[in-house]
């Protein structure tokens, strides 16, 4: 989804900054995307987006952390045991 996201906005910019139209087709795509942000339905499913983030913020959390001390483990059993070999 996230990757979605990020090609629309990546092809409305590139289509701005392309376009020969200027300013004023400018002021059209924002006015356009500000009607579309504030939509109803649009801002339905930003909440639950969000609702869905702040729920899984902790779970990710804790992932991170686990991993990141596994993964600190594994560098000092490596670096010991090189330093333990004199390699």
């Amino acid at each position: 989804m996230k990757s979605k996201v990020m090609f629309l906005v990546g092809l409305g910019l590139g289509y701005v900054l392309g376009t020969r139209a200027g300013r004023e087709r400018y002021e059209q795509l924002r006015a356009s995307a500000e009607r579309l942000w504030t939509n109803p339905s649009v801002q339905t499913q930003v909440q639950r987006a969000e609702d869905y983030v702040r729920g899984a913020a902790p779970e990710v959390v804790e992932r991170v952390e686990t991993t990141t001390r596994k993964l600190a483990d594994q560098v000092r059993e490596r670096r010991s045991k090189k330093t333990d070999t004199g390699n």
